[in-house]
């Protein structure tokens, strides 16, 4: 099991001797029920790997804060506002009126992030703008991240020679609302653009959080044995949650794991020449990292694409990290962990569903900050594991789990942790069920903030192929009908004009896989002329269809928004496109038009696209059309929209 890197190997022991001699009782044993907590099924507790050497010299119970540490420093001023957070109580009568109030909301414009939306359920709003210089001892970081955060971000910061500001103006932006424990939606997240650099910052956050939460743990350990109080003669060492973990970071792939512990590092080492000690970093790089000579070099795929599918791109993880002033301890079991950082697969094997035997959430009761990065992948994910993730958020746990209920925060007792949860949403895309999460389950008693910017020219204006797009509008009485209205509206308006073989090569993009089944389905009994396309298709499947449809033996090709996502392969032989509906991703909607291109000869003039929208599209259609025409189309008298692209 002992895995640790080489050079840290001798160091481990030199550094613990002088801690391990003031250790009384091992700690108790996280792994005691049953195994290791986070394990999802009985035969992976063989395979999954939890580091449990290292456990007594990680425990928070039994060790104290080392005096040269200086932890306590930021930690006595009381304008922190960690402290001021964490130490906020709430009265009875406030958390029962959150359920009738509503919400109180102001719009701010800052200079980056643009169009703000400051909203909250408790009674006082509060709003501010962004200071405009920053100065790091105004922000109270815990130490040594003063000092390492400038040389872990110093790549983002060459541009400017003029500004000595240790951040971006992004990162300034969003690390002000972070530092004030809002919960943030950050909707323009791209891992082309600004992806690292919103790494960089919510990972300063998490370290600065952690290194306080257990600073506070260790000063009161060493008070307590000072002056040798008993259990629970004293209320002032409150100052933990029902279950060790308190941050929980959830992202899609190991390879996003991977630069986040890497980050944890930078930022707890910095340029010092002592090394932190980090257990099983072996071990770690080699679950986590990919070899770069596994990569076809020869495929030709968009830098959207390869941005995002970078490293090692499998989805179904979960790891705890421990930290401990300057040591970090990787596949700590979960209750000993202080983060957990998972994708919603990883997490949705192990909380299980109802009936299931081996289940287990306890670890989520206590998560203070959750960080949620690049959520619109999850959308061609499982949007469904998000859900249910949220669902078992800061529940009660139904095991103690050896926790010592007089260190306990009253407001943990009281089940009121989810209204001092403090959620970090980063992703691509203004989404209907994205927004929906961050409205329904972000209660913090800061408040939220949510940037919200319209976009002003759609992805349509990428069009480079001369082509008129009909928009057409289908009448929804509501939300819930508004599947079957389209699924109808295609039958007997949309396909009796393409049954003839003029319409052939016809390609019906659609972006939900139970639409997809539907017509599938439908045009099966219909005994249409057709051939289909979806993320379960196999390779030999694929190249099948493409060659059908390309040759024009199959009139139509049913395509689904997943298959896009994943793979990216240009279809060629398109004439006539049809959006079932608009994509998730508004330049889907260029790249998938931009398509004909690949082959065309001569029959330019023919080619035809058709989309289809009703009033629920409104986010989807602004993101492709532009908000000023997307407006007008919805309110418009008239069903159909024409636009003609690529007019010299």
């Amino acid at each position: 099991m002992d895995d640790d890197d080489g050079e840290s190997d001798v160091t481990v022991e030199e550094e613990t001797a002088p801690e391990s001699a003031e250790v009384q009782e091992s700690p108790p044993d996280p792994q005691g029920k049953g195994g290791d907590g986070p394990l999802g099924t009985s035969q992976e507790s063989s395979e999954e790997f939890t580091d449990a050497k290292h456990e007594s010299l990680f425990s928070l119970e039994t060790n104290f804060l080392e005096e040269e540490s200086g932890g306590t420093c930021s930690l006595n001023a009381s304008q922190d506002p960690f402290l001021q957070h964490v130490n906020k109580e709430l009265k009875e009568k406030e958390i029962q009126a959150v359920a009738t109030n509503s919400k109180t909301t102001h719009q701010l414009k800052w200079p980056i992030l643009g169009q703000l939306v400051f909203s909250s359920k408790f009674q006082k709003l509060e709003t501010f703008k962004p200071s405009k210089d920053i100065d790091l001892k105004s922000l109270h970081l815990q130490k040594p991240l003063e000092s390492t955060w400038t040389k872990t971000n110093s790549q983002f910061l060459s541009g400017s020679p003029k500004s000595s500001s240790p951040f971006t103006p992004l990162q300034k932006e969003l690390f002000l609302i972070m530092n004030s424990y809002r919960d943030l939606f950050y909707p323009e997240r791209t891992a082309l653009k600004n992806g690292e650099e919103i790494r960089h910052v919510y990972c300063l956050h998490v370290i600065n959080h952690v290194l306080k939460a257990n600073a506070q743990v260790l000063g009161n350990n060493s008070r307590r044995r000072s002056q040798k109080l008993g259990v629970g003669d004293d209320d002032d060492f409150r100052d933990q949650g029902l279950t060790r973990p308190k941050v929980l970071i959830v992202v899609p792939f190991r390879e996003a794991a991977l630069r986040v512990v890497q980050l944890f590092i930078s930022l707890l080492e910095g340029d010092s020449k002592k090394k932190i000690i980090v257990s099983n970093k072996k071990r770690f790089k080699g679950e986590y990292g990919s070899d770069p000579e596994e990569r076809p070099p020869n495929l030709k795929r968009p830098e959207d694409y390869e941005a995002v599918f970078v490293g090692n791109i499998d989805d179904h993880f979960r790891i705890g990290v421990a930290i401990l002033q300057r040591s970090i301890r990787l596949y700590a079991p979960f209750y000993s962990s202080d983060i957990l950082i998972a994708s919603p697969l990883g997490l949705r094997t192990i909380i299980g569903g109802e009936g299931e035997k081996k289940r287990d959430f306890d670890f989520l009761s206590s998560i203070e900050l959750l960080i949620i990065d690049q959520a619109d992948i999850y959308l061609m994910q499982n949007w469904e594991h998000v859900l249910h993730l949220m669902n078992h958020m800061n529940l009660l746990p139904l095991d103690s789990h050896g926790v010592d209920f007089s260190r306990v925060r009253m407001w943990s007792l009281n089940n009121w942790s989810k209204y001092y949860r403090q959620t970090l949403l980063f992703g691509a895309l203004q989404d209907a069920q994205i927004n929906s999460v961050f409205n329904k389950y972000c209660v913090n008693l800061q408040g939220q903030v949510a940037v919200r910017n319209v976009p002003m020219t759609g992805s349509i204006s990428h069009v480079l192929v001369q082509l008129p797009h009909v928009f057409q509008r289908m009448e929804a009485e509501n939300l819930a009908s508004v599947i079957d209205d389209r699924f109808n509206f295609l039958v007997n308006k949309i396909l009796p004009q393409y049954r003839d073989a003029v319409m052939s090569h016809t390609l019906i993009y659609v972006p939900s896989y139970f639409d997809f089944v539907r017509l599938r389905n439908y045009f099966k009994k219909e005994e249409l002329n057709f051939t289909h396309i979806c993320e379960y298709t196999p390779k030999s499947g694929v190249s099948r269809a493409r060659h059908f449809f390309l040759q024009g033996e199959k009139q139509f090709l049913l395509l689904t928004e997943r298959f896009h996502f994943y793979k990216r392969y240009t279809i060629k032989g398109i004439r006539n496109l049809i959006f079932y509906e608009l994509p998730t991703y508004p330049h889907f909607y260029s790249e998938v038009c931009n398509m004909l291109r690949a082959t065309s000869r001569g029959e330019e003039a023919t080619w035809t696209c058709t989309v289809l929208y009703s009033k629920y599209d409104a986010q989807r259609l602004a993101a492709v059309v532009g908000v000023e025409r997307a407006a007008q189309m919805l309110q418009s008298h008239k069903n159909v929209h024409l636009f003609i692209t690529g007019e010299r």
